[in-house]
């Protein structure tokens, strides 16, 4: 069932933006991002938000005190971030945090609005995101610009809203939420953070001299002979549910012999390459780009990268296949390109990848014809309690981010109304290009499950 939140408006009265410094002395030095940090396509600022009802255990606590307090004291074990990003100026675009104890922007702020109002659906796209997450005139810059900005925001219900803006080349959404753990813990009165930050960006450095041994065509220069990159205007947000229900329908269309070894990620990812080309209708023969976010966290890897490191720690492996044959094919030959580029992402890999930003001058992914997918279902964002309990929402505040609109989306863990546990993927697309989107989504459905006595939509929110 489709359904909207966009006729909900209301004012929100913010104070003049302020910096927060670290609430003790902290070193004055020079700290160098990672070569998979500085890439150009992490160079952007990316919005969370999280919702919070009112806990009547803190009705005498002020959450944007609570909280700008409890950010300051962070700061003192995560200073880089109270810092500025330099670029080195030998011409290799290197990027450095010049630790100045400047602060992280913060905005407190008072809506005319009750956490009710937003309805069952909390989820992107949120209404007046701007207003809950305010652009401060010229803070979002790549070099010398803050590096995290934070608005909460107090609703007429007690409830609140923690909203940030995270310059991505400092961390990924593992070290993110690490970090805003670490703010709770502080607003909840722990005396210091149970997981000690890490810098140690040197793990993840190009080799000298650089050799890649993988093409990494997820870096490819593709010229975009056909204006094939989605245009910025008309364009659509929608976020679609992806419950047990519609997990059970996809997973009849995946082969017997790979039934037992797919995840959902794998899965969902397929489904929507296949949807989505065929929605956006390039050229038959034209080439279109999966590009798979994989963690190279954890023993699988084989880089040892510590608990605590809150860097980036993942690579953008590609699946390429022809529109014709993604569109013509059933849902297994998708699925089974996902797997192949998933597979690839190891040690060297990972190597290779630092060694190629070093002789590439640091290059953005491929986005001619390309599609950018990330799974924070395990991140933790609605873990996070500043003292009022978990959130009701934490996570991606929208889809389509990054420095071109459009090109990603996050799979982010959900509980509908009905109280079923799933996914919800926002995705950006053209008007036109959306409204087919979702016929073919909603086909592959019903193929699968055409004896059922009822299918549900999955499309629940849109602007």
């Amino acid at each position: 069932m489709a359904s909207t939140n966009s006729s909900l408006t209301f004012q929100v009265n913010r104070r003049d933006a302020v910096l927060v410094p670290p609430s003790e002395s902290t070193p004055r030095e020079f700290k160098r991002l990672s070569d998979i940090d500085d890439q150009e396509g992490l160079r952007f600022h990316i919005p969370v938000i999280q919702f919070y009802r009112y806990n009547p255990s803190m009705k005498n606590q002020d959450p944007c005190k609570v909280i700008r307090d409890a950010i300051a004291k962070t700061l003192v074990s995560y200073y880089p971030f109270a810092g500025r990003l330099r670029e080195m100026p030998d011409g290799s675009r290197k990027l450095v945090v010049e630790c100045t104890g400047e602060g992280v922007l913060f905005i407190e702020a008072d809506a005319d609005v009750r956490l009710e109002q937003f309805g069952d659906l909390l989820q992107p796209p949120f209404p007046c995101l701007g207003e809950l997450l305010f652009d401060v005139p010229g803070s979002n810059g790549v070099l010398n610009s803050p590096l995290l900005l934070i608005q909460v925001t107090r609703l007429q219900c007690g409830g609140f809203i923690f909203a940030l803006r995270l310059h991505h080349t400092m961390s990924d959404a593992q070290g993110l939420v690490q970090f805003m753990n670490t703010v709770a813990e502080m607003a909840r009165g722990l005396p210091a953070p149970s997981i000690q930050p890490v810098w140690a960006r040197e793990l993840l450095e190009a080799r000298s001299p650089p050799r890649p041994s993988f093409a990494h065509r997820e870096y490819e220069e593709v010229p975009d002979t056909k204006g094939t990159i989605i245009p910025l205007d008309d364009m659509v947000h929608r976020s679609f549910f992806f419950g047990p229900k519609q997990i059970v329908a996809l997973r009849k269309h995946v082969p017997l012999h790979l039934r037992n070894k797919t995840s959902t990620f794998e899965i969902l990812t397929a489904c929507l390459w296949k949807c989505r080309t065929i929605a956006l209708s390039p050229d038959p023969e034209e080439e279109m780009r999966i590009i798979c976010i994989v963690n190279a966290r954890g023993t699988k890897s084989g880089l040892d990268i510590p608990e605590g490191y809150y860097g980036n720690a993942f690579a953008f492996p590609v699946a390429v296949a022809t529109a014709d044959k993604l569109s013509q094919n059933p849902l297994g030959y998708a699925l089974s390109l996902v797997k192949k580029a998933k597979s690839e992402v190891n040690h060297e890999y990972m190597r290779s990848l630092a060694d190629l930003m070093v002789l590439r001058g640091r290059p953005h992914f491929t986005v001619v014809r390309a599609y950018l997918v990330s799974d924070v279902t395990r991140a933790g964002f609605s873990d996070v309690d500043f003292g009022w309990g978990k959130a009701l929402y934490g996570g991606p505040a929208k889809g389509g981010v990054g420095a071109i609109p459009g090109v990603a989306s996050f799979f982010i863990p959900f509980r509908n109304a009905k109280g079923e546990d799933g996914i919800v993927i926002p995705v950006c697309l053209p008007g036109p290009a959306m409204e087919k989107f979702e016929s073919e989504l909603e086909t592959l459905l019903t193929e699968a499950v055409k004896n059922a006595d009822e299918q549900e939509k999955v499309i629940i929110s849109a602007l």
